[in-house]
């Protein structure tokens, strides 16, 4: 019982903590681009650059983030990054050139993206195959709704006329990483499973170790096309063929955003139950159909020839759809990955899987941005096509997992039924 509360007692301030990173977070990124280009008068190049900046610090720091983590542990490396995004946000906000502008993107960047599999592994090491899956799909709730509350909230403090505005936004921003600072440093985390002869944590064999996990390669390639083919479209391709092919306004787009959002708030814990007790591989096997239809409707939004009301709500129908699949994305694939992982190494392919998500997001705008601009119809095929290939992949994906990785639910009861106790699996090498 005292373990059992211990690890409640971490959860609860991880889940602050991941609510509050997103809160400040939506304050500020839907408006990156009008402050540097428009406000601070750097223009549209600066501005592309500056967001270019924030993927590229992503993909430099991530493969140095898991060693990190293993060697150190999540906690101390957390920190660390949240002081670097703190100071970045803050820079963001007093910088007054593009020299200042990019140095402190580079470091809002690189800080932001090691929190996220600092957390992941946190959240690893405070939770049971029993309670990970809840964990993970709260974790995701809560990223959310702060992102949708500061987006709302940071909307109306923001004024294109006046600088300040934008600085009081960023200062906030870095205010909620240094409470989170201070909220997490107060975390004592319980500790980590361990097994005789673990793998050592350091050094290339590590990375050698991980790429020889014939299931968590293929699970990578899998996350690639999910986060290529959902998120590398939602602000790039999806939303330039909306405009140029369906006539969405941009009012209609922050509809549609909103819709998505909407769906992850009330959809999530609705799912959860419903996914926790199917396999794994097919939950995202289903999501890639799911998406499929989702695609279809943006089909049916930009090529078909109803009114303009039908494709308004065929285009908010498409977001609304890829929400339901990200509900049920996020009590699977994260847990997933760290049942994958031998153990002392969860932060490793936490950092691993969060790289391949970074590159997918580098590479899904430069891609999706000019086919949705121009080649309507084969942007639409493409993509379609995509998502019905992440269901081919999660079908392989699945002949690769033990009946503990892809089932763990039903395993458990095996485990009950035959008297046993239903002890924490231990992931090997697949």
């Amino acid at each position: 019982m005292t373990v059992t509360r211990a690890r409640g007692a971490v959860m609860r301030r991880i889940h602050v903590g991941n609510a509050l990173s997103a809160f400040g977070l939506g304050f500020t990124v839907p408006y990156l681009y009008v402050y540097v280009a428009q406000v601070r008068g750097l223009g549209a190049m600066t501005a592309g650059l500056v967001l270019a900046v924030f993927a590229v610090a992503a993909l430099v720091v991530l493969p140095f983030a898991g060693r990190a983590i293993v060697r150190h542990g999540p906690l101390p490396v957390l920190l660390a990054a949240l002081v670097t995004a703190a100071l970045g946000a803050l820079g963001l906000g007093l910088a007054g050139n593009a020299t200042a502008v990019l140095l402190a993107a580079t470091a809002l960047g690189a800080g932001q993206a090691v929190t996220q599999p600092a957390l992941a592994t946190m959240i690893v090491d405070s939770s049971t195959t029993e309670t990970r899956s809840r964990a993970f799909a709260t974790q995701f709730f809560l990223q959310n709704l702060g992102l949708g509350v500061g987006g709302l909230i940071g909307g109306h403090l923001v004024d294109t006329t006046r600088v300040s505005s934008f600085t009081l936004l960023f200062a906030i921003e870095a205010a909620m990483f240094l409470v989170l600072v201070a909220v997490m440093a107060t975390v004592r985390l319980p500790r980590a499973p361990r097994v005789e002869n673990a793998p050592s944590g350091s050094g290339a064999g590590s990375w050698k170790r991980l790429l020889g996990n014939r299931a968590m390669v293929q699970l990578c390639v899998l996350g690639f096309v999910l986060f290529f083919a959902c998120y590398g479209q939602f602000e790039s391709g999806l939303s330039a063929y909306g405009v140029e092919a369906a006539g969405i306004s941009t009012s209609t787009l922050g509809t549609a955003l909103a819709a998505n959002t909407l769906m992850i708030v009330v959809a999530q814990f609705a799912v959860l139950k419903f996914v926790e007790r199917r396999r794994r591989s097919r939950v995202i096997a289903a999501v890639g159909l799911i998406w499929a239809v989702a695609w279809v409707a943006a089909g049916f939004a930009g090529l078909g020839h109803g009114s303009q009301e039908m494709a308004t709500a065929a285009f908010v129908s498409t977001y609304a759809l890829f929400g339901l699949g990200e509900a049920m994305l996020s009590p699977t694939v994260a847990p997933l990955v760290a049942d994958l992982a031998p153990s002392g190494l969860a932060g490793q392919y936490n950092s691993a899987f969060a790289l391949v998500k970074q590159l997918a997001l580098a590479v899904g705008p430069a891609v999706g941005g000019p086919m949705g601009a121009s080649l309507h119809a084969p942007y639409i095929v493409t993509f379609l096509l995509f998502s019905l290939g992440i269901s081919v992949l999660a079908v392989r994906l699945g002949r690769q997992l033990t009946d503990v990785q892809d089932q763990p639910w039903a395993a458990r009861s095996r485990v009950v039924v035959r008297g046993g106790a239903a002890a924490e699996p231990v992931a090997a090498d697949a």
